[in-house]
């Protein structure tokens, strides 16, 4: 397709005008005089930078940093501010709202040019004093009882990414937004980005939140857990990384303030540091990203390795074991495993008090879960994916989801929290101590108790998006009657809509022996993604299970 240079380098030269940040202004300046000359691939570049925008959606914006409408710079998130803004306005929602940020490149900016345009449009605006956690804005925006909060964070994403997470207050708990408010505030920082940034008017009025703040997140947190029964020095060895995120101080508070001890720490990922010099994926859940924390627990001799993901909302966890060769090592246990572990320990505490309610996680996570609500007299219910589904369950108790996400406490923080998670773990690790037992024993009650639950996953990435929608169409047209060696049961298509669930790109296959595999593609990256869950007898037969689905379902989404 012909490429008009004269509409790209207009085009351009309007953004460079209101951009106010040097750094992605003297890269375009340099691209603009690059394609100036009519260059190929210069023209080529600099048209692919403005061939669309950043689509705002129930994950908000999330992207690589950079100068154009489909990266994450300060135009961007000015646009998105003051259409947020106008959205609380237009819709007669409260005009206030606290803005968090972690310790990615630029969030501390983005945070601040955020509370200017909304300040300037009118909106009280508290800003958060430092980089915390995601959770504790969370928590924020019900202890504040704001209209929205935003969080400038890209979570768990490569270094160079940033983006911004919306949350709505009072008749919204709290939760993050779900359609079709997205779409409304998506409509919204359209219109203010058909024109320029320059003309939004800016407050530098705003509030920034006392250090209460924190401490109220610090003592609800804490009150989560009982009192520990172990002293400190007879309490499980714990190490734990913050992965050069924000979630160590608040982590280190909380622990201190439940009466537990301090973990070893990771020195080398402890301070956050946008750079992630350590980790090339700051992601508890990718190959190596641990390697730190579990050579420090070798070194410690720990009972526990715990990780959260730079902006702590998020919890991975390893505990000892042996390999081949009989020396010690460390297991991650995988989401789903955590999953069964603090759902078993929050229905437990349940049927303890008399309370009543609802465990949930999301769709592709274990069935494991609904076994333990039917036993314990709960509610159980599935969500589609994302803590944006999860956390809107009536009644909620607790929630997960399979990636490493865990809502232990919806009084407190009405989304995936891995702090709270890991002073539950905590707790657990700590009573399991003191009955003489551990976390890996408690993995073995699990089974024997619910069953020999496993699960595992197999992703294909795509150069080419269209071979996502290939894919799906290949297995809607021609759907395979078994499965590592089980019969297909039922075929559930999620398209249309069932059972009470939106239209949603989600193939199900209900097999013998209740095992499942679930299709659909990722969400945030170009993969089509199978989940795989078996129970069993014994968990080597439940993981034999898996592998062999694995490998029935790899050519299929290949």
């Amino acid at each position: 397709m012909k490429i008009d240079l004269d509409h790209v380098l207009g085009t351009a030269r309007s953004w460079l005008a209101q951009d106010p940040d040097p750094q992605t202004r003297d890269e375009l300046t340099a691209a603009i005089d690059a394609a100036s000359d009519g260059s190929g691939p210069a023209v080529q570049a600099l048209a692919a930078r403005f061939g669309g925008r950043l689509q705002f959606g129930t994950a908000g914006l999330r992207a690589e940093l950079g100068y154009g409408p489909l990266r994450m710079n300060r135009v961007v998130v000015s646009q998105a501010a003051a259409g947020l803004a106008r959205f609380l306005i237009d819709t007669g929602r409260s005009r206030s709202v606290v803005i968090g940020y972690d310790g990615r490149v630029n969030s501390d900016v983005f945070a601040r040019d955020s509370a200017e345009v909304m300040r300037g449009l009118g909106l009280e605006v508290t800003l958060l004093p430092v980089a915390l956690p995601t959770p504790v804005l969370a928590f924020a925006v019900r202890h504040l009882d704001v209209g929205a909060g935003v969080m400038v964070t890209a979570s768990h994403n490569p270094p160079r990414d940033n983006g911004y997470k919306v949350y709505l207050g009072q008749d919204d708990d709290g939760s993050q937004i779900v359609p079709p408010v997205d779409g409304r505030i998506a409509d919204a920082i359209d219109a203010v980005a058909a024109g320029s940034i320059t003309d939004l008017p800016r407050g530098t009025d705003y509030s920034v939140a006392s250090s209460a703040l924190l401490d109220a997140y610090v003592a609800a947190t804490a009150a989560t857990v009982a009192t520990p029964t172990l002293p400190l020095q007879e309490q499980p060895t714990v190490v734990y990384t913050a992965m050069h995120g924000v979630g160590w101080e608040t982590a280190r508070a909380v622990f201190a303030a439940a009466g537990f001890a301090s973990p070893a720490v990771v020195p080398e990922q402890i301070e956050p540091d946008g750079a992630f010099p350590t980790v090339s994926f700051p992601n508890p859940e990718e190959p190596g990203a641990m390697d730190l924390a579990i050579a420090r627990g070798l070194a410690v001799g720990a009972d526990l390795v715990i990780a959260n993901d730079p902006d702590a909302d998020r919890l991975a966890l390893a505990i000892p074991a042996v390999s081949d060769s009989g020396a010690p090592t460390y297991r991650r246990l995988s989401g789903n495993e955590v999953g069964w572990l603090l759902g078993w320990q929050a229905a437990v505490r349940a049927s303890e008090t008399g309370a009543t309610g609802t465990l949930a996680a999301s769709i592709v996570s274990s069935p494991a879960l609904a076994r333990v609500a039917a036993r314990h007299g709960l509610e159980y219910r599935d969500t589609l994916t994302g803590f944006k589904w999860v956390s809107r369950v009536p009644g909620l108790l607790f929630g997960y989801e399979e990636a490493l996400g865990y809502l232990v406490d919806p009084s407190v923080v009405r989304d995936k929290d891995g702090i709270s998670a890991a002073l539950a773990l905590l707790s657990l690790a700590s009573d399991l101590a003191a009955a003489g037992s551990s976390i890996a024993g408690q993995l073995d009650a699990f089974a024997a108790e619910f069953g020999a639950f496993a699960s595992g996953q197999v992703a294909t990435r795509v150069d080419d998006l269209s071979r996502i929608g290939e894919i799906m169409a290949s297995l809607r047209s021609a759907p395979p009657s078994s499965l590592g060696g089980l019969d297909v049961r039922t075929v559930t298509d999620y398209v249309d809509g069932v059972e009470g669930f939106p239209p949603s790109d989600i193939l199900r296959y209900d097999l013998t022996g209740d095992a499942r595999v679930i299709v659909r593609p990722s969400g945030t990256e170009p993969k089509v993604k199978v989940y795989i869950d078996t129970v069993a007898e014994t968990p080597a037969e439940a993981q034999r299970l898996v592998d062999a689905l694995a490998a029935s379902v790899r050519p299929l989404v290949s």
